[in-house]
């Protein structure tokens, strides 16, 4: 597993991380599902335990991912170890009624990381992110302070935000003119990549780049069909429906050639397509089982120009009317 330099920072991550929304199991905010489905968590510890065994060192969660359930899974196995790095989130938290609200108050955030650091077993957090946090919360202040205040007392060694899936400009924008953090978890993938451009100058300015989504839900894996239907617990259930899937499995019909010619699988060809830009630090694929764990640190090549170019100008041709559809499902 090769390693790159995380932005600013003395963090050298794999190229492949380990995306830990999954294993947090089911969820509900009221009547909306925001996981995954049902999940074995002896099958999440194994898939935990062979991707340290495969060379990943870095592991990114949120406490709001099965409310605290994924970092627990991920201090039960990796505990206070040093040749890992964990990156979790903070942000979200339910209201009394279960609807999502968003939380960046300096008494939540220092709260919040103080409940992450048990659940994680860790004295520290190599890198903490602030979870879709909007310009006007950075403008208010409270959670720069709160993350500098922790890194100050060494509970945090970075921080850093988990951008806006759709518009991730103006959050990134004001970080980087304020100089602030160390790095941008962002979407980017062969159907959405609407931040080509910003990871190009956040990397010209020194940080480190996590991209999230780098297989779409799982429509880049080549394993959906038109009458893939999802449980009502999975959030796919509102954000996939049978006209997008449709939709997006046709559109994508035009990639899969390249598999034959690289001679690898749709998974690998959609990593390796996020990959063969130096800007990115890491990927980090939604990993539940061991066997998604081999398949998504397998096969990992560097995509020839031409078909960079290629998989850009379909983007633009067809793939980005897909994600203003997504935009509108939200």
């Amino acid at each position: 597993m090769k390693k790159r330099k995380f932005g600013n920072t003395d963090l050298l991550v794999s190229e492949v991380g380990f995306g830990a929304w999954g294993i947090g199991g089911p969820a509900m905010a009221g009547a909306i599902p925001i996981g995954w489905g049902k999940v074995d968590d002896a099958a999440s510890i194994r898939a935990l335990e062979k991707s340290v065994d495969l060379g990943i060192n870095f592991f990114d969660t949120a406490d709001f991912y099965g409310f605290g359930h994924s970092e627990e899974l991920i201090g039960k196995v990796l505990g206070n170890r040093r040749d890992v790095i964990i990156a979790t989130k903070v942000g979200h938290r339910l209201a009394n009624g279960g609807s999502i609200v968003l939380d960046y108050s300096k008494a939540h955030i220092l709260k919040a990381c103080e409940a992450s650091l048990k659940k994680l077993q860790r004295d520290a957090i190599d890198y903490y992110q602030l979870h879709s946090a909007k310009r006007e919360h950075l403008e208010k202040g409270e959670c720069v302070e709160a993350m500098r205040m922790l890194q100050a007392q060494g509970k945090i060694r970075y921080w850093g935000i988990s951008l806006n899936t759709f518009n991730p400009h103006p959050e990134a924008e004001f970080m980087m003119q304020q100089q602030l953090g160390s790095g941008f978890q962002i979407v980017l993938n062969i159907i959405n990549q609407r931040a080509l451009e910003l990871i190009r100058t956040a990397h010209m300015q020194n940080y480190g780049i996590i991209a999230r989504m780098p297989l779409q839900f799982g429509l880049l894996t080549g394993k959906f069909a038109p009458t893939t239907r999802f449980d009502k617990n999975d959030h796919r259930h509102f954000r996939l429906p049978p006209a997008l899937l449709e939709a997006a499995l046709h559109d994508l019909a035009e990639v899969w050639p390249l598999c034959k010619k690289y001679k690898i699988s749709p998974t690998s060809l959609s990593l390796s397509f996020i990959l063969s830009f130096p800007e990115v630090s890491t990927v980090i694929p939604g990993i539940k089982t061991v066997e998604q764990a081999v398949e998504n640190t397998t096969d990992i090549v560097q995509l020839q120009d031409e078909d960079i170019k290629s998989l850009m100008q379909l983007y633009h041709d067809k793939l980005c009317k897909l994600v203003d559809l997504m935009e509108r499902i939200g």
